[in-house]
Protein backbone atom coordinates (compact mmCIF):
# COMPACT_ATOMS: atom_id res chain seq x y z
CA UNK A 1 0.00 0.00 0.00
CA UNK A 2 1.31 3.55 -0.85
CA UNK A 3 1.24 6.22 1.60
CA UNK A 4 0.42 9.75 0.77
CA UNK A 5 0.97 12.48 2.11
CA UNK A 6 -1.23 15.51 2.04
CA UNK A 7 2.35 17.90 0.74
CA UNK A 8 2.03 18.81 -2.75
CA UNK A 9 3.88 21.53 -4.82
CA UNK A 10 3.23 22.55 -8.22
CA UNK A 11 6.29 23.12 -10.40
CA UNK A 12 7.18 23.02 -14.21
CA UNK A 13 9.38 20.25 -15.95
CA UNK A 14 10.05 18.87 -18.94
CA UNK A 15 8.42 15.87 -21.01
CA UNK A 16 11.52 13.34 -21.37
CA UNK A 17 10.97 12.42 -24.94
CA UNK A 18 9.97 15.95 -26.20
CA UNK A 19 11.18 18.36 -24.01
CA UNK A 20 8.56 20.10 -24.02
CA UNK A 21 7.52 22.02 -21.19
CA UNK A 22 4.92 20.28 -18.65
CA UNK A 23 3.02 20.74 -15.49
CA UNK A 24 4.54 18.79 -12.35
CA UNK A 25 3.44 17.80 -8.81
CA UNK A 26 6.06 17.12 -6.35
CA UNK A 27 4.43 15.03 -3.54
CA UNK A 28 5.41 12.65 -0.64
CA UNK A 29 5.06 9.00 -1.03
CA UNK A 30 6.14 6.51 1.29
CA UNK A 31 8.65 8.53 2.92
CA UNK A 32 10.00 10.25 0.05
CA UNK A 33 9.73 13.09 -2.28
CA UNK A 34 8.41 12.20 -6.07
CA UNK A 35 8.32 14.21 -9.10
CA UNK A 36 5.05 13.76 -11.20
CA UNK A 37 3.59 15.09 -14.40
CA UNK A 38 2.08 14.11 -17.72
CA UNK A 39 2.58 14.89 -21.17
CA UNK A 40 -0.11 15.14 -23.57
CA UNK A 41 1.61 13.18 -26.04
CA UNK A 42 4.30 10.70 -24.95
CA UNK A 43 2.23 9.99 -21.16
CA UNK A 44 2.67 9.93 -17.82
CA UNK A 45 6.36 9.81 -15.77
CA UNK A 46 7.54 9.45 -12.15
CA UNK A 47 10.61 9.60 -10.45
CA UNK A 48 12.30 10.13 -7.05
CA UNK A 49 12.81 13.56 -6.32
CA UNK A 50 14.33 13.48 -2.77
CA UNK A 51 14.91 9.84 -0.93
CA UNK A 52 13.84 10.96 1.92
CA UNK A 53 10.84 13.16 2.61
CA UNK A 54 12.03 14.68 6.42
CA UNK A 55 15.32 15.63 5.25
CA UNK A 56 13.70 17.23 2.42
CA UNK A 57 11.99 19.33 4.57
CA UNK A 58 14.86 19.91 7.01
CA UNK A 59 16.60 21.47 3.88
CA UNK A 60 13.65 23.72 2.99
CA UNK A 61 14.58 25.84 6.31
CA UNK A 62 17.71 27.22 4.94
CA UNK A 63 15.98 28.62 1.45
CA UNK A 64 17.30 31.39 0.26
CA UNK A 65 16.29 33.37 -2.92
CA UNK A 66 18.92 35.84 -3.99
CA UNK A 67 18.03 39.53 -5.62
CA UNK A 68 16.97 39.82 -9.62
CA UNK A 69 20.59 39.17 -11.38
CA UNK A 70 21.90 41.39 -14.37
CA UNK A 71 20.85 39.84 -17.58
CA UNK A 72 21.31 39.59 -21.12
CA UNK A 73 18.29 37.53 -22.51
CA UNK A 74 14.60 38.12 -22.93
CA UNK A 75 11.89 36.50 -21.68
CA UNK A 76 10.17 35.31 -24.63
CA UNK A 77 9.51 31.36 -24.24
CA UNK A 78 9.53 31.03 -20.43
CA UNK A 79 11.49 29.12 -18.13
CA UNK A 80 14.20 27.27 -18.91
CA UNK A 81 14.11 28.11 -22.52
CA UNK A 82 15.59 31.90 -22.75
CA UNK A 83 18.50 31.21 -21.04
CA UNK A 84 20.58 32.76 -20.29
CA UNK A 85 20.80 34.45 -17.95
CA UNK A 86 17.10 35.44 -18.32
CA UNK A 87 15.67 38.01 -15.58
CA UNK A 88 14.01 35.29 -14.00
CA UNK A 89 17.51 34.23 -13.06
CA UNK A 90 17.86 34.54 -9.23
CA UNK A 91 21.68 33.49 -8.91
CA UNK A 92 25.08 35.24 -9.72
CA UNK A 93 27.69 32.70 -11.19
CA UNK A 94 29.48 31.30 -8.51
CA UNK A 95 31.12 29.06 -10.59
CA UNK A 96 31.58 29.39 -14.37
CA UNK A 97 32.19 25.89 -16.52
CA UNK A 98 33.97 26.65 -20.24
CA UNK A 99 34.01 23.20 -22.29
CA UNK A 100 37.04 23.53 -24.36
CA UNK A 101 37.04 21.13 -26.61
CA UNK A 102 34.70 18.01 -27.00
CA UNK A 103 37.55 15.76 -27.71
CA UNK A 104 39.09 13.24 -25.18
CA UNK A 105 41.89 10.50 -24.91
CA UNK A 106 39.37 8.18 -23.22
CA UNK A 107 36.50 6.24 -24.84
CA UNK A 108 34.59 5.71 -22.17
CA UNK A 109 31.31 2.92 -22.73
CA UNK A 110 28.90 5.29 -20.94
CA UNK A 111 29.88 8.93 -23.00
CA UNK A 112 28.37 9.39 -26.18
CA UNK A 113 29.20 12.82 -26.80
CA UNK A 114 32.77 12.97 -27.26
CA UNK A 115 34.25 13.80 -30.72
CA UNK A 116 35.06 10.37 -31.98
CA UNK A 117 31.10 9.10 -31.52
CA UNK A 118 29.87 12.04 -32.56
CA UNK A 119 31.92 12.82 -35.69
CA UNK A 120 31.87 16.43 -35.30
CA UNK A 121 34.63 18.41 -33.38
CA UNK A 122 33.55 21.08 -30.74
CA UNK A 123 35.92 23.23 -29.51
CA UNK A 124 36.11 27.20 -29.44
CA UNK A 125 39.34 29.24 -30.37
CA UNK A 126 41.39 30.90 -27.93
CA UNK A 127 39.86 34.57 -29.30
CA UNK A 128 36.28 33.13 -28.53
CA UNK A 129 37.10 31.54 -24.95
CA UNK A 130 39.13 34.91 -23.76
CA UNK A 131 35.77 36.67 -24.80
CA UNK A 132 33.57 34.24 -23.00
CA UNK A 133 35.48 34.65 -19.90
CA UNK A 134 35.36 38.49 -20.54
CA UNK A 135 31.88 38.00 -20.23
CA UNK A 136 31.21 36.36 -17.40
CA UNK A 137 34.04 39.18 -15.67
CA UNK A 138 30.98 41.81 -16.57
CA UNK A 139 28.87 40.18 -14.51
CA UNK A 140 27.68 42.28 -11.40
CA UNK A 141 28.98 40.74 -9.20
CA UNK A 142 32.01 39.17 -11.61
CA UNK A 143 32.00 35.27 -11.35
CA UNK A 144 34.95 34.51 -9.21
CA UNK A 145 35.63 30.98 -9.88
CA UNK A 146 35.93 29.13 -13.67
CA UNK A 147 36.56 25.38 -14.56
CA UNK A 148 37.79 24.67 -17.96
CA UNK A 149 36.12 21.36 -18.78
CA UNK A 150 35.26 18.98 -21.77
CA UNK A 151 36.04 16.32 -23.43
CA UNK A 152 39.10 16.16 -22.39
CA UNK A 153 40.64 20.08 -21.87
CA UNK A 154 44.04 18.58 -21.25
CA UNK A 155 43.97 17.47 -25.10
CA UNK A 156 44.57 21.67 -26.06
CA UNK A 157 47.77 22.40 -26.10
CA UNK A 158 47.11 26.16 -25.45
CA UNK A 159 45.60 25.06 -22.20
CA UNK A 160 48.61 26.57 -19.73
CA UNK A 161 47.62 29.57 -21.81
CA UNK A 162 44.00 29.70 -21.34
CA UNK A 163 44.71 29.24 -17.54
CA UNK A 164 46.88 32.16 -17.82
CA UNK A 165 44.77 34.65 -19.27
CA UNK A 166 41.95 33.36 -16.69
CA UNK A 167 44.36 34.29 -13.63
CA UNK A 168 45.41 37.87 -15.74
CA UNK A 169 41.13 38.61 -16.31
CA UNK A 170 40.73 38.59 -12.50
CA UNK A 171 39.28 34.83 -11.85
CA UNK A 172 40.20 34.16 -8.44
CA UNK A 173 40.37 30.28 -8.29
CA UNK A 174 40.51 28.43 -11.69
CA UNK A 175 40.16 24.59 -11.67
CA UNK A 176 40.49 22.37 -14.19
CA UNK A 177 38.04 19.36 -14.71
CA UNK A 178 40.47 15.83 -16.29
CA UNK A 179 40.58 12.37 -16.11
CA UNK A 180 43.66 12.93 -15.31
CA UNK A 181 45.96 10.78 -18.04
CA UNK A 182 48.18 13.89 -19.05
CA UNK A 183 49.07 14.57 -15.35
CA UNK A 184 51.17 11.40 -15.20
CA UNK A 185 53.77 13.91 -16.97
CA UNK A 186 54.70 15.87 -14.10
CA UNK A 187 57.26 18.06 -15.80
CA UNK A 188 52.96 19.25 -17.53
CA UNK A 189 51.72 19.36 -14.18
CA UNK A 190 54.46 21.63 -13.55
CA UNK A 191 53.31 23.92 -16.27
CA UNK A 192 49.87 23.85 -15.64
CA UNK A 193 50.71 25.07 -11.87
CA UNK A 194 53.12 27.58 -12.63
CA UNK A 195 50.04 29.10 -15.02
CA UNK A 196 48.13 29.41 -12.29
CA UNK A 197 45.80 26.93 -11.89
CA UNK A 198 44.41 26.87 -8.41
CA UNK A 199 42.45 23.12 -8.46
CA UNK A 200 42.33 19.87 -10.17
CA UNK A 201 39.11 18.68 -10.59
CA UNK A 202 40.09 14.72 -10.49
CA UNK A 203 37.68 12.39 -12.53
CA UNK A 204 37.81 9.43 -9.43
CA UNK A 205 35.33 6.64 -9.59
CA UNK A 206 36.26 4.48 -6.47
CA UNK A 207 39.00 2.67 -5.07
CA UNK A 208 38.95 -0.84 -6.65
CA UNK A 209 39.32 -1.50 -10.45
CA UNK A 210 35.65 -2.38 -10.81
CA UNK A 211 33.79 1.15 -11.34
CA UNK A 212 36.78 2.22 -14.03
CA UNK A 213 36.31 -1.10 -15.70
CA UNK A 214 32.66 -0.61 -16.04
CA UNK A 215 32.25 3.21 -16.44
CA UNK A 216 35.99 3.68 -18.44
CA UNK A 217 36.82 0.76 -19.85
CA UNK A 218 40.13 0.28 -18.29
CA UNK A 219 41.48 -0.01 -14.69
CA UNK A 220 42.42 3.79 -14.42
CA UNK A 221 42.90 3.48 -10.21
CA UNK A 222 46.70 2.95 -10.73
CA UNK A 223 46.51 6.37 -12.99
CA UNK A 224 44.48 8.40 -10.17
CA UNK A 225 46.90 7.28 -7.19
CA UNK A 226 49.87 8.63 -10.08
CA UNK A 227 48.41 11.88 -10.09
CA UNK A 228 47.91 12.07 -6.71
CA UNK A 229 51.72 11.18 -5.89
CA UNK A 230 52.75 13.51 -9.05
CA UNK A 231 50.57 16.35 -7.33
CA UNK A 232 52.56 15.67 -3.88
CA UNK A 233 56.14 15.82 -5.95
CA UNK A 234 55.21 18.95 -7.60
CA UNK A 235 53.91 20.44 -4.49
CA UNK A 236 50.47 21.07 -5.89
CA UNK A 237 48.00 20.31 -2.86
CA UNK A 238 44.44 21.26 -4.55
CA UNK A 239 42.93 18.36 -5.85
CA UNK A 240 39.22 17.28 -5.58
CA UNK A 241 38.07 14.01 -6.35
CA UNK A 242 35.11 14.16 -8.15
CA UNK A 243 33.14 10.41 -8.20
CA UNK A 244 30.34 9.58 -10.52
CA UNK A 245 27.56 7.53 -8.01
CA UNK A 246 26.30 4.23 -9.90
CA UNK A 247 23.85 2.29 -8.26
CA UNK A 248 25.74 -1.09 -7.96
CA UNK A 249 28.88 -0.15 -9.12
CA UNK A 250 30.83 1.82 -6.61
CA UNK A 251 27.58 2.67 -3.88
CA UNK A 252 29.71 0.36 -1.99
CA UNK A 253 32.81 2.39 -2.59
CA UNK A 254 31.68 5.72 -0.89
CA UNK A 255 33.11 5.38 2.84
CA UNK A 256 36.84 4.05 1.26
CA UNK A 257 36.76 7.29 -1.13
CA UNK A 258 35.97 9.36 2.04
CA UNK A 259 38.98 7.78 3.59
CA UNK A 260 41.18 7.89 0.84
CA UNK A 261 40.82 11.33 0.53
CA UNK A 262 41.79 11.57 4.45
CA UNK A 263 44.89 9.96 4.02
CA UNK A 264 46.03 12.12 1.50
CA UNK A 265 44.68 15.28 3.23
CA UNK A 266 47.79 17.20 2.53
CA UNK A 267 46.86 17.06 -1.23
CA UNK A 268 43.25 16.18 -1.78
CA UNK A 269 40.75 19.18 -0.84
CA UNK A 270 37.68 16.87 -0.79
CA UNK A 271 35.32 14.75 -2.82
CA UNK A 272 32.83 16.18 -4.43
CA UNK A 273 30.02 12.93 -5.34
CA UNK A 274 28.15 13.44 -8.33
CA UNK A 275 24.91 10.80 -8.62
CA UNK A 276 24.62 9.59 -12.29
CA UNK A 277 21.33 11.19 -14.47
CA UNK A 278 20.08 9.20 -16.94
CA UNK A 279 19.62 10.59 -20.49
CA UNK A 280 17.53 8.95 -23.54
CA UNK A 281 14.60 6.94 -22.69
CA UNK A 282 14.65 5.16 -19.43
CA UNK A 283 11.73 2.50 -17.95
CA UNK A 284 10.40 3.61 -14.76
CA UNK A 285 11.34 0.74 -12.95
CA UNK A 286 15.20 1.30 -14.17
CA UNK A 287 14.88 4.99 -12.78
CA UNK A 288 13.46 4.21 -9.81
CA UNK A 289 16.15 1.52 -8.36
CA UNK A 290 19.17 2.71 -9.79
CA UNK A 291 18.30 6.57 -8.87
CA UNK A 292 20.57 7.96 -5.99
CA UNK A 293 19.32 11.09 -4.46
CA UNK A 294 21.09 13.42 -2.48
CA UNK A 295 19.56 11.81 1.25
CA UNK A 296 20.83 8.23 -0.20
CA UNK A 297 23.97 9.95 -0.55
CA UNK A 298 24.25 11.01 2.94
CA UNK A 299 23.04 7.47 3.93
CA UNK A 300 25.72 5.63 2.26
CA UNK A 301 28.51 7.96 4.02
CA UNK A 302 27.18 7.30 7.29
CA UNK A 303 26.76 3.36 7.14
CA UNK A 304 30.31 2.98 5.51
CA UNK A 305 32.15 5.82 7.70
CA UNK A 306 30.51 3.69 10.60
CA UNK A 307 28.99 6.92 11.86
CA UNK A 308 32.09 9.68 11.95
CA UNK A 309 30.20 11.18 9.62
CA UNK A 310 26.21 11.42 9.86
CA UNK A 311 23.17 12.79 8.47
CA UNK A 312 23.41 15.39 11.00
CA UNK A 313 26.51 16.71 10.09
CA UNK A 314 25.23 17.61 6.23
CA UNK A 315 24.19 21.35 5.15
CA UNK A 316 22.68 22.29 1.84
CA UNK A 317 24.29 24.72 0.30
CA UNK A 318 22.33 28.34 0.58
CA UNK A 319 22.68 27.67 4.21
CA UNK A 320 25.85 29.77 3.84
CA UNK A 321 24.16 32.49 1.94
CA UNK A 322 23.66 34.79 4.80
CA UNK A 323 27.41 35.10 5.49
CA UNK A 324 28.11 36.40 2.20
CA UNK A 325 25.51 39.06 2.51
CA UNK A 326 27.35 39.58 6.04
CA UNK A 327 30.77 40.22 4.14
CA UNK A 328 28.74 42.16 0.99
CA UNK A 329 27.51 44.88 4.26
CA UNK A 330 30.39 45.14 5.73
CA UNK A 331 32.92 45.81 2.80
CA UNK A 332 30.03 47.63 1.08
CA UNK A 333 30.97 45.56 -1.50
CA UNK A 334 28.58 43.10 -4.03
CA UNK A 335 30.01 39.94 -3.58
CA UNK A 336 28.28 36.12 -5.10
CA UNK A 337 25.97 34.19 -2.90
CA UNK A 338 25.64 30.64 -2.90
CA UNK A 339 21.85 31.02 -3.19
CA UNK A 340 21.19 27.84 -5.40
CA UNK A 341 18.30 25.97 -4.36
CA UNK A 342 18.10 24.05 -1.32
CA UNK A 343 17.78 20.90 -2.36
CA UNK A 344 20.64 20.72 -5.51
CA UNK A 345 23.29 20.27 -3.21
CA UNK A 346 24.82 19.21 0.30
CA UNK A 347 28.34 19.53 2.42
CA UNK A 348 30.01 19.23 5.60
CA UNK A 349 33.53 19.74 6.64
CA UNK A 350 35.32 17.45 8.45
CA UNK A 351 38.78 17.24 10.13
CA UNK A 352 41.74 14.41 10.30
CA UNK A 353 42.59 14.09 13.08
CA UNK A 354 46.60 12.75 14.44
CA UNK A 355 45.34 9.23 14.42
CA UNK A 356 43.33 9.32 11.07
CA UNK A 357 39.71 9.77 12.81
CA UNK A 358 37.58 11.75 11.07
CA UNK A 359 35.78 15.06 12.97
CA UNK A 360 33.29 17.06 11.15
CA UNK A 361 33.01 20.78 11.97
CA UNK A 362 29.27 20.76 13.12
CA UNK A 363 30.47 18.37 16.12
CA UNK A 364 32.41 21.12 17.52
CA UNK A 365 31.38 24.50 16.14
CA UNK A 366 27.90 25.13 16.69
CA UNK A 367 26.87 26.28 13.00
CA UNK A 368 22.88 27.07 14.18
CA UNK A 369 24.24 29.05 16.54
CA UNK A 370 26.59 31.14 14.49
CA UNK A 371 24.33 31.23 11.19
CA UNK A 372 21.66 33.10 13.65
CA UNK A 373 24.71 35.28 15.09
CA UNK A 374 25.15 35.80 11.20
CA UNK A 375 21.73 36.85 10.52
CA UNK A 376 20.97 39.41 13.84
CA UNK A 377 24.54 41.01 13.00
CA UNK A 378 23.29 41.53 9.14
CA UNK A 379 20.45 44.05 10.72
CA UNK A 380 23.27 45.75 12.72
CA UNK A 381 25.17 47.04 9.76
CA UNK A 382 25.23 50.70 8.34
CA UNK A 383 27.78 52.26 6.67
CA UNK A 384 30.07 53.55 9.65
CA UNK A 385 33.58 51.85 9.14
CA UNK A 386 33.70 52.22 12.86
CA UNK A 387 30.59 50.75 14.08
CA UNK A 388 31.36 47.82 11.25
CA UNK A 389 34.89 47.14 12.73
CA UNK A 390 32.69 46.94 16.01
CA UNK A 391 30.20 44.12 14.98
CA UNK A 392 33.53 41.83 14.01
CA UNK A 393 34.67 42.55 17.58
CA UNK A 394 31.32 41.36 19.04
CA UNK A 395 31.19 38.58 16.31
CA UNK A 396 35.07 37.46 17.73
CA UNK A 397 33.98 37.41 21.46
CA UNK A 398 31.05 35.91 20.65
CA UNK A 399 32.70 33.08 18.77
CA UNK A 400 33.94 30.90 21.57
CA UNK A 401 30.88 30.07 22.85
CA UNK A 402 29.94 28.17 19.99
CA UNK A 403 33.08 26.01 20.18
CA UNK A 404 33.37 22.95 21.95
CA UNK A 405 37.01 22.06 22.05
CA UNK A 406 36.51 18.96 23.78
CA UNK A 407 35.34 18.01 20.74
CA UNK A 408 37.98 19.49 18.44
CA UNK A 409 40.79 18.13 16.59
CA UNK A 410 43.66 18.46 18.88
CA UNK A 411 45.47 20.30 16.05
CA UNK A 412 43.05 23.06 16.32
CA UNK A 413 42.78 26.00 18.99
CA UNK A 414 40.25 28.92 19.19
CA UNK A 415 42.54 31.31 18.46
CA UNK A 416 43.28 29.66 14.88
CA UNK A 417 39.36 29.28 14.59
CA UNK A 418 38.19 33.13 14.94
CA UNK A 419 41.10 34.71 13.16
CA UNK A 420 39.76 32.43 10.05
CA UNK A 421 35.97 33.16 10.89
CA UNK A 422 36.76 37.11 11.05
CA UNK A 423 39.03 36.85 7.97
CA UNK A 424 36.40 35.27 6.05
CA UNK A 425 34.12 37.98 7.19
CA UNK A 426 36.42 40.55 6.11
CA UNK A 427 36.70 39.60 2.49
CA UNK A 428 40.47 37.89 2.76
CA UNK A 429 40.43 35.30 -0.23
CA UNK A 430 43.73 34.33 1.71
CA UNK A 431 41.73 33.27 4.84
CA UNK A 432 38.65 31.66 2.90
CA UNK A 433 41.76 29.32 1.41
CA UNK A 434 43.51 28.73 4.78
CA UNK A 435 40.24 27.56 5.63
CA UNK A 436 40.13 25.06 3.39
CA UNK A 437 43.21 23.54 3.93
CA UNK A 438 42.59 22.82 7.52
CA UNK A 439 39.61 20.47 6.62
CA UNK A 440 38.54 18.02 3.84
CA UNK A 441 34.84 19.19 2.18
CA UNK A 442 32.63 16.09 1.47
CA UNK A 443 29.56 17.06 -0.98
CA UNK A 444 27.48 15.69 -3.54
CA UNK A 445 25.50 17.33 -6.12
CA UNK A 446 22.95 16.18 -7.34
CA UNK A 447 22.58 17.52 -11.16
CA UNK A 448 18.97 17.07 -13.07
CA UNK A 449 17.97 14.55 -16.23
CA UNK A 450 14.85 15.22 -18.04
CA UNK A 451 13.20 12.71 -15.60
CA UNK A 452 13.47 15.18 -12.50
CA UNK A 453 13.75 18.59 -13.58
CA UNK A 454 12.18 21.01 -11.67
CA UNK A 455 12.56 24.69 -13.18
CA UNK A 456 12.36 26.19 -9.85
CA UNK A 457 16.08 24.88 -9.17
CA UNK A 458 17.09 25.90 -12.49
CA UNK A 459 16.44 29.82 -11.44
CA UNK A 460 18.34 29.79 -9.07
CA UNK A 461 20.94 27.59 -10.39
CA UNK A 462 24.65 28.96 -9.40
CA UNK A 463 26.59 27.17 -11.59
CA UNK A 464 26.66 28.06 -15.28
CA UNK A 465 28.18 27.33 -18.80
CA UNK A 466 29.35 29.81 -20.87
CA UNK A 467 28.74 29.79 -24.44
CA UNK A 468 30.57 31.18 -27.89
CA UNK A 469 27.52 33.43 -28.71
CA UNK A 470 28.19 35.06 -24.91
CA UNK A 471 25.19 33.62 -22.83
CA UNK A 472 25.72 31.92 -19.74
CA UNK A 473 22.88 28.81 -18.91
CA UNK A 474 21.96 27.04 -16.05
CA UNK A 475 23.98 23.80 -15.61
CA UNK A 476 21.30 21.77 -15.67
CA UNK A 477 19.29 23.49 -18.60
CA UNK A 478 22.90 23.78 -20.52
CA UNK A 479 23.50 19.26 -20.21
CA UNK A 480 19.58 19.08 -20.65
CA UNK A 481 18.25 21.39 -23.54
CA UNK A 482 21.10 23.64 -24.83
CA UNK A 483 24.30 21.58 -25.49
CA UNK A 484 23.34 19.53 -28.21
CA UNK A 485 21.92 22.94 -29.93
CA UNK A 486 25.25 25.36 -29.07
CA UNK A 487 27.71 21.80 -30.13
CA UNK A 488 25.83 21.52 -33.45
CA UNK A 489 26.02 25.15 -34.10
CA UNK A 490 29.82 25.12 -33.75
CA UNK A 491 31.31 22.40 -34.65
CA UNK A 492 33.20 20.91 -37.69
CA UNK A 493 32.93 17.50 -38.75
CA UNK A 494 35.59 15.44 -37.32
CA UNK A 495 37.64 14.40 -40.78
CA UNK A 496 37.47 18.43 -41.18
CA UNK A 497 39.28 19.23 -38.13
CA UNK A 498 41.74 16.32 -38.55
CA UNK A 499 43.16 18.23 -42.03
CA UNK A 500 43.43 21.27 -40.69
CA UNK A 501 45.22 20.39 -38.14
CA UNK A 502 48.42 18.37 -37.84
CA UNK A 503 48.61 15.29 -35.62
CA UNK A 504 51.62 15.29 -33.24
CA UNK A 505 53.98 12.55 -32.91
CA UNK A 506 53.59 11.45 -28.94
CA UNK A 507 51.57 8.97 -27.20
CA UNK A 508 48.76 11.62 -25.59
CA UNK A 509 48.45 12.83 -29.34
CA UNK A 510 47.63 9.42 -30.41
CA UNK A 511 45.07 8.97 -27.21
CA UNK A 512 42.96 11.99 -28.39
CA UNK A 513 40.33 10.29 -30.17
Amino acid sequence: MVMVNEMKKKTLSLCPVCLKRIPAIITEEDGKIIIKKTCPEHGEFKDVYWGNAELYKKFDRYEFINKVVVTNTEIKNGCPFDCGLCPNHKSTTILANIDVTNRCNLNCPICFANANKSGKVYEPSFEDIKRMMINLRNEIPPTPAIQFAGGEPTVRHDLPELIKTARELGFLHIQLATNGIKLKNINYLKKLKESGLSTIYLQFDGISEKPYLVARGRNLLPLKQKVIENCRKVGFDSVVLVPTLVRGVNDNEVGGIIKYAAKNVDIVRGVNFQPVSFTGRVDEKTRLEGRITIPDFIKLVEEQTDGEICVDDFYPVPSVAPISVLVEKLTNDKKPVLSSHQHCGTSTYVFVDEDGKLIPLPRFIDVEGFLELVKEKIDEITDSKIHNAKVLGEIALKLPSLIDLSKAPKSINIKTIIELIIGVLKSDYNALAKLHYHMLMISCMHFMDPYNFDVRRVSRCCIHYATPDNRIIPFCSYNTIYRPQVEEKFSIPLEEWKKMHKMGNDEDDREDY
